[in-house]
């Protein structure tokens, strides 16, 4: 719950106080560990959870644009706009 939520000092304090006070919850002590090991490794943890969530490729660059037709058999078709987007994709990591 707390890697998920990503929770600050103060959800996570809220959380540990809930957790202390639920009955066949965690002791204070245990409150503490948890909060002290979240503080000093909470980046990595985030980091790691991110990782496991992506897909193989990553979008490494995209490029876009409008046109407008300003010449076509049919009258209808000029002014027309069409995008144009251009998606380059990486592996995650390179």
């Amino acid at each position: 719950s707390i890697a998920s939520a990503d929770m600050d000092l103060n959800q996570l304090e809220a959380f540990l106080t809930a957790q202390t006070k639920k009955q066949g919850g965690i002791t204070p002590d245990q409150a503490a560990v948890i909060a002290k090991f979240w503080k000093n490794h909470r980046i990595k943890i985030h980091e790691s959870l991110i990782n496991q969530s992506r897909w193989d490729n990553v979008l490494k660059n995209m490029n876009w644009r409008v046109d407008l037709k300003a010449q076509s058999r049919h009258v209808d078709q000029i002014n027309t706009p069409v995008a144009i987007v251009e998606m380059e994709l990486g592996k995650n990591g390179q």
